[in-house]
Parts: structure tokens; C-alpha cells; sequence
């Protein structure tokens, strides 16, 4: 097994698991202090990495926000911005979305092999598209980042993508913000779904930090020994 970069997932949810609202749009979960926080996060990572459902309905930029921090980052001889990563099976992703245009970075498309060669046609010149296996392999994904110099992955959904994540065992650190409010729509959807992880009533993670952030709460699971890594 090769090396992988340091993991870390980062999450908002509802008081009741949600990711978002089923029937009222894209529903702002967390708060200022918190957004600045996680610019910060991201503005610490290599890579950041979402899943194509995640680009689809939430058509997210995925850029280091605060000025100073990406002047920092020009500084020490990095992109302004992180490398943007995304995984798909059937390469049914738009090359105009904000994933593509905004930003001079590199923008990284691990897609499944039987969807390989149209995927290239369909981003040629927006993506570099790179074979993640038949099925997807998230193992292989994370092996190839680190070969390519990422280091620290922060990975920010969505929910299939945490899933799957969790469930290989790929996952160092979890930071989990939790907004004062329910949901409470069946069909919106979780945090994560079904699967077997590596955490249970046998195993429980670890709880390294809890921090008020306004009305949020920040959540931070130590989850491989790997935890704290810069």
C-alpha cells in the first residue's frame, strides 16, 4: 500500500444529521466565524476535494477567500489556491461550472475507467482527467495525490464522498460543525450514509477538541494516529 496524504474531512450538519434542506434551496448551515475558519483549513491544505454531486447542485468555487491568506500562501512559493479534486463514475460534469472557471490552479477528475475517454473530450482543456479504476478505488485516488505532492487533502463532501471516505479507513480527522436548528426532512440529505466504519460501540473515536464558535459547535475526532499532522 502506498503513502497517502494527511485526511482531513470537514462537515456542517444540522442538530439532526442534515447536510441541507430537501425543498427550500441551498440552506446555509453555519455562520461567518465559521466560513473564515474553514478558509483557513483550506488555505493550510494542498488539495481540496469534493465530490461531482457536490459541484452539480452546489456549483462551489472551492478558492481560498481572505486575500492575506493567499497572499501567504504565494509567499512560501504555493498557488494562491489549493489543487480542486473531484471523483466520478459517469464524467457527467459541466465544464463551465465554478469548479473549472474560477481559479488558475490545477483541477484534478479521477474518474472510473469505462467513462475515461469521453470525460477527456468532455473537459478537455478545463481538467487533467486521470483513471481512478474500475470501480472507482478512493485507496488509489489518495495514493496518486500524494505521488502529484499533495500532502494534506481536506476533503468537504458531500455526504457519498465522507461516506466512502470513512468507510475505507482513508480518514485522519474529522471536524464536524453542528448548527443550533433541525431539518427534519427525510429526504434531504446526512452527513453520511450506510456502510460498515471503522468506528462502532467496540470503537469509538477519538474527541480531541470541542469549541464554541458563535452558534455553532466545532466538533474535531481524532481518527488514525496520524491525527494532528501539519
Amino acid at each position: 500500500m502506498g503513502e497517502r496524504p494527511y485526511t482531513l474531512l470537514s462537515c456542517c450538519m444540522s442538530l439532526d444529521g442534515y447536510l441541507d434542506s430537501a425543498s427550500h434551496g441551498r440552506l446555509q448551515l453555519s455562520n461567518a466565524a465559521d466560513f473564515d475558519r474553514v478558509d483557513g483549513e483550506r488555505a493550510a491544505s494542498d488539495a481540496i476535494f469534493v465530490g461531482a454531486a457536490t459541484i452539480r447542485y452546489d456549483n462551489p468555487r472551492l478558492l481560498v477567500r481572505s486575500a492575506t491568506r493567499r497572499a501567504d500562501r504565494v509567499s512560501q512559493g504555493r498557488p494562491p489556491s489549493p489543487v480542486k479534486v473531484t471523483v466520478t463514475r459517469a464524467g457527467d460534469l459541466d465544464p463551465r461550472a465554478q469548479f473549472f472557471v474560477n481559479g488558475d490552479g490545477e483541477k484534478l477528475v479521477y474518474c472510473a475507467r469505462e467513462a475515461l475517454a469521453r470525460t477527456r473530450t468532455r473537459l478537455d482543456g478545463v481538467a487533467t482527467v486521470v483513471d481512478a479504476g474500475a470501480p472507482v478505488e478512493l485507496q488509489r485516488v489518495s495514493e496518486d495525490l500524494h505521488t502529484r505532492g499533495v500532502r494534506r487533502l481536506m476533503v468537504e463532501g458531500g455526504g457519498a464522498v465522507h461516506t466512502q471516505m470513512l468507510t475505507a479507513g482513508l480518514a485522519d480527522e474529522l471536524q464536524l460543525v453542528v448548527a443550533p436548528f433541525f431539518v427534519g426532512e427525510a429526504a434531504a440529505p446526512r452527513f453520511v450514509g450506510d456502510g460498515v466504519f471503522p468506528w462502532s460501540v467496540a470503537r469509538r473515536a477519538t474527541l480531541a477538541e470541542v469549541r464554541q464558535i458563535d452558534d455553532v459547535a466545532l466538533l474535531r475526532y481524532a481518527l488514525s494516529p496520524r491525527f494532528g499532522e501539519r
